[in-house]
């Protein structure tokens, strides 16, 4: 569908901004009431490695955060000849969970702490056998039981605990509060109360008595669902989002979510029994549950749809950073050549040259931890490839180790779900970039999962398109979540659906025994390689 290009649509009250931070890109993106994207904006950025733990500054993310807004600013301008200075409704997202301790006057006491981080695990790991509830070493209560173990100054002057989406949202509005699916991954929360889980927070308070200055639940902010009010931008958010000075305040805001929640938006999956794989510089599987697990199991996260439906998260810290490093080595080597690829080309070809790699990679073996990986017990980022001598070592089988290790720790995560918990999937959506080449990266989740996987043609639109749908959704809200998507925004929309090729499927699992068992090679290098 195209736009409706009139000033006038653009002026009215159903129009809607996404705004996402992403790892490496902060996203914006301008729907029209029909959440047809209209105006784009972008930031590129990279989290820093300072003091032994991944973080962005408060700089990094106000910059970005004008940068981006810029960006979609001046789009708006050259499609349409027009500023913008109405918007009809705007929602906040980032990458999920991590740490941001604020003062009472809204300073941030620390530097803020990303998913990426693995300092909590202990903390984690202890809160998880109090709990009886599993608690990834990403999450915000883990970040922040760590910090009392630590007896981190900061803590006496706690005032609020929140995110980054919901800092930011606080910025622009004033508010404190999330979405209930950024809420499930700061502390666990009752699907059923839709409320932070009241017999844990009295655990908590008990095992952190006159450490910290108030109960944790005053520490943490309000918990809303998809398509409450969320306040409105304030004058000093209208100036921080916009300097030019154009845009006007009082515009409403939807709840702030992380970015699990706005990939199920994206791609429709915010039914029980529906899931989605998010696949970018991390990747996750969200799959929404019928009821609780059988067990606890420290691979699987349980948090929220945004309105507050349970699901299983397999949740792996990496995806494409290491396939994108190779990319940008066989562009080097391509300029060497006097060639000039494009980027998006260089990949497509890439990428289609692993379709024509044996089932199984013909023995080559991939891992692509840039970062630590909890699913798999690694505690720091060692990217590895590793092979037999007499392995087949080709482009096609090199390209597809690669690819099929973008997916591996995700594999052994869902083989928990789908396997041992069986649980059940009536389909399975793909989104992000690794999947703008069509069907290749589509055709191997599908062999990892043994599922169909449908991707859909707004796949590559990202998490900052579906936030603009929950922003959208302030003006439907008296339908069901599902029923919204169904009929304003997926209706009639264009995908494609691969089934899993059995041969693919065996390949796979001869790929995945390869990987559980090379992991001792992986962990050896982090001890090797300080």
């Amino acid at each position: 569908m195209k736009p409706m290009n009139t000033l006038r649509t653009f002026q009215t009250e159903h129009t809607a901004l996404g705004i996402e931070f992403g790892s490496t890109r902060i996203k914006a993106v301008l729907t029209d009431e029909r959440g047809v994207p209209v105006a784009v904006g972008s930031h590129d950025w990279e989290n820093r490695h300072e003091g032994h733990i991944w973080t962005y500054t408060v700089e990094d993310i106000l910059s970005g955060l004008r940068s981006a807004y810029a960006g979609l600013k001046a789009d708006f301008r050259q499609k349409y000849g027009t500023t913008i200075r109405r918007i009809g409704a705007i929602g906040i997202s980032a990458m999920m969970h991590g740490y941001l301790p604020l003062g009472a006057d809204g300073s941030v006491l620390a530097p803020f702490r990303t998913w990426r981080n693995n300092t909590a695990a202990k903390a984690a790991e202890e809160l998880t056998a109090l709990f009886g509830y599993p608690i990834p070493a990403r999450w915000s209560v883990a970040h922040l039981y760590e910090a009392v173990l630590e007896g981190e100054e900061h803590l006496f002057r706690l005032a609020h605990l929140t995110t980054l989406a919901g800092y930011v949202h606080g910025l622009l509005t004033g508010v404190n509060a999330v979405g209930i699916g950024e809420a499930s991954g700061m502390f666990p929360v009752d699907p059923v109360k839709k409320t932070y889980k009241e017999d844990l927070l009295v655990k908590f308070d008990r095992l952190t008595a006159g450490k910290l200055p108030a109960p944790l639940l005053r520490l943490l902010p309000a918990i809303l669902l998809a398509g409450e009010d969320a306040g409105r931008l304030t004058e000093e958010g209208a100036r921080l989002l916009d300097p030019e000075g154009d845009l006007l305040p009082g515009i409403p805001f939807c709840p702030p979510e992380g970015d699990a929640g706005t990939g199920m938006v994206a791609t429709n999956a915010v039914r029980p029994r529906t899931g989605n794989v998010s696949a970018g510089t991390s990747v996750f599987a969200m799959i929404v549950l019928e009821g609780e697990l059988r067990k606890v199991h420290p691979e699987i996260d349980l948090v929220t749809t945004p309105t507050g439906d349970l699901v299983g998260m397999v949740h792996c810290n990496n995806c494409t950073s290491d396939l994108n490093a190779w990319v940008g080595l066989f562009g080097e080597f391509a300029a060497l050549l006097g060639k000039t690829p494009d980027r998006g080309e260089l990949y497509d070809l890439l990428y289609n040259k692993a379709l024509e790699g044996d089932k199984d990679c013909g023995g080559l073996l991939s891992y692509n931890y840039v970062s630590n990986e909890h699913v798999t017990g690694v505690e720091h980022g060692r990217p590895l490839f590793v092979r037999k001598a007499d392995a087949k070592f080709t482009l096609a089988n090199f390209m597809r180790a690669h690819l099929y290790s973008a997916f591996g720790a995700l594999k052994l995560g869902c083989d928990i779900l789908l396997g041992e918990e069986g649980v059940r999937l009536d389909r399975v959506m793909g989104h992000g970039g690794i999947f703008k080449t069509e069907g290749v990266a589509q055709s191997f989740l599908a062999a990892a999962l043994n599922s169909p996987v449908t991707v859909l043609s707004t796949a590559g639109e990202g998490g900052a398109w579906g936030m603009a749908i929950l922003a959208n959704y302030l003006f439907h809200r008296q339908k069901p979540l599902d029923v919204y998507l169904d009929e304003e925004i997926f209706a009639g929309q264009e995908g494609t659906t691969i089934a899993p090729n059995p041969a693919d499927v065996e390949g796979f699992e001869q790929f995945a025994t390869r990987y559980r068992a090379g992991l001792p090679i992986v962990r050896e290098a982090v001890k090797r390689m300080q």
